[in-house]
């Protein structure tokens, strides 16, 4: 290992480069969702690129998020395709409103499409979140490494259509780590090295797999880089409760506190204060 990639690993364990800004992981942050979506799964995370934005942008900043993930195109299950157009149409303004409005924060682009990604990057997003992995559009690594973007590298089994019927095996935890290490391997063969890991919560797991990661999710660390848990209202919060997800903030505080406990650096969630006091009082104990 050349000393550029040691260093780069070193100081993941710090902190990540966005950019032209550096995100301090000493204490875990919050990554607050912003979805412009008129179907995500849960109502309360819609807003679209007009007032109501900047004042959701600037409450969530309020409270504690450092960075804000805009997406435009919703993963929940049963959800319908949405064209490249309509996603930039969605992304770009949000993107170019909020940047304007508060230069400072950091934006993360969800997104898995390469000239969405491109156009993002241009009008001031630091981050690509991307659900796939690298596997819908092989471009989309070469915009991130010309950029110099930080990248959340999910994982996932199959396609945008199979993502959510396709299932780890009996060694979830196994499968997972061969994932990332070969994608962690290929991103710094392109010299792509600011990376966070996303185990991906609800997508291609059971229930009972999602519950497994959660609980060996220290295991993950030994690839070096930061871990983002995204639990925020998932079925796999309010089915298991029999609730719905605008009953789960509960749920989601206790099992982001779990996340915090077994080495989470990123918590990506609906609801910034709750997940801010989380990691307050989460350090105190540790």
């Amino acid at each position: 290992m050349n000393s550029v990639v040691e260093d780069t690993y070193f100081s993941a364990n710090l902190g990540l480069q966005c950019r032209d800004k550096f995100l301090d992981l000493s204490t875990p942050v919050v990554m607050g969702i912003m979805n412009l979506t008129p179907d995500s799964f849960f109502g309360g995370s819609r807003y679209e690129a007009n007032d109501s934005l900047l004042r959701t942008a600037a409450s969530m900043i309020d409270e504690g998020a450092q960075i804000l993930d805009l997406g435009g195109y919703s993963t929940r299950p049963g959800a319908e395709n949405v064209s490249e157009s309509d996603e930039l149409e969605r992304l770009i303004p949000a993107i170019e409103a909020i940047h304007s409005a508060f230069p400072d924060i950091l934006i993360s682009a969800d997104t898995f499409r390469s000239r969405v990604a491109k156009k993002a990057l241009e009008s001031g997003a630091h981050i690509i979140n991307d659900i796939s992995g690298l596997q819908f559009d092989d471009q989309l690594i070469h915009v991130v490494r010309e950029y110099q973007a930080a990248y959340i590298l999910m994982h996932l089994k199959g396609n945008s259509e199979s993502m959510h019927q396709e299932r780890l095996g009996t060694d979830p935890i196994g499968e997972m780590k061969s994932y990332f290490s070969e994608k962690i391997a290929y991103l710094h063969q392109n010299e792509v090295n600011n990376i966070v890991l996303d185990p991906g919560f609800g997508f291609s797991k059971t229930s009972e797999q999602n519950y497994k990661v959660l609980k060996e999710l220290k295991l993950f660390k030994d690839l070096k880089h930061p871990i983002l848990v995204g639990v925020s209202r998932k079925s796999m919060i309010y089915k298991t409760l029999k609730i719905n997800p605008e009953n789960a903030l509960n749920g989601t505080s206790v099992l982001n506190t779990i996340a915090l406990l077994n080495g989470a650096s990123i918590l990506r969630v609906h609801d910034v204060k709750a997940a801010a006091e989380a990691i307050r009082l989460t350090q105190l104990v540790q």
